[in-house]
């Protein structure tokens, strides 16, 4: 399975910005898509995750500013990230997990900065 994340970027506070990612190879119909990130010199921590039914959690920090969606025909995810401050700067990362095997994309850099 491999993943393949877009959407990044430099963005001042309180702006907008829209991730993707994109999963292919062997995929099954049960699933979960997870977006993670890592701030530098932090853990990676989950930020929300969707499953195929359409279950969502969000991390205390994003709920209410973040919405993750997906789009099972295109087996793509999204995270709408609205509001967004200086410390939701990191790495996003994209996860699938699917019988017990979890897969990551190359992660996506968002600055949050005046």
């Amino acid at each position: 399975v491999q993943l393949q994340a877009s959407g990044g970027g430099l963005v001042q506070p309180g702006g907008s910005l829209r991730l993707s990612c994109t999963a292919s190879g062997k995929i099954f119909s049960i699933n979960v898509m997870s977006w993670y990130r890592q701030a530098p010199g932090k853990q990676r921590d989950m930020v929300a995750t969707i499953t195929n039914t359409g279950m969502i959690n969000y991390s205390v920090a994003v709920k209410g500013r973040f919405t993750i969606s997906r789009d099972n025909a295109k087996t793509t995810i999204y995270l709408q990230m609205n509001s967004l401050k200086p410390e939701d700067t990191a790495v996003y990362y994209c996860k699938r997990s699917q019988y017990g095997v979890d897969y990551w994309g190359k992660g996506t850099q968002v600055t949050v900065s005046s």
